[in-house]
């Protein structure tokens, strides 16, 4: 499984940002879905999730600014960021998981800086 994230950038608190996730290879054998995000001397903690059935656990911190979703038929999954923070500022990562070996696959990381 391989995964491309994109969309990050520069943004002004209160603003917006979607970011994308793009999935290829093995996608059937996929359980579920993430965004995970790391600050300058953080450790990266989990944003979202989603399993294959569509539930979906939000970090306190995010819910109701942050929404995930994703399309099927394009492999890709999404967060859309509203009402951002300067505190939101980090690299994000999408993560996918499997019962079967490997794991855990990560996207290479998109920048999300929010300005106050």
């Amino acid at each position: 499984v391989q995964l491309q994230a994109s969309g990050g950038g520069l943004v002004q608190a209160g603003g917006s940002l979607r970011l994308s996730c793009a999935a290829s290879g093995s996608i059937s054998s996929i359980n579920g879905m993430g965004w995970y995000r790391q600050a300058p001397g953080k450790q990266r903690e989990p944003v979202v999730t989603i399993t294959s059935r569509g539930g979906t656990n939000y970090a306190d911190s995010v819910k109701g600014r942050f929404t995930i979703s994703r399309d099927n038929a394009k492999n890709t999954l999404y967060l859309q960021m509203d009402s951002l923070k300067p505190e939101d500022t980090a690299i994000y990562y999408c993560n996918a998981v499997r019962t079967e070996f490997p794991y855990s696959f990560w996207g290479q990381g998109t920048k999300v800086t929010v300005s106050s």
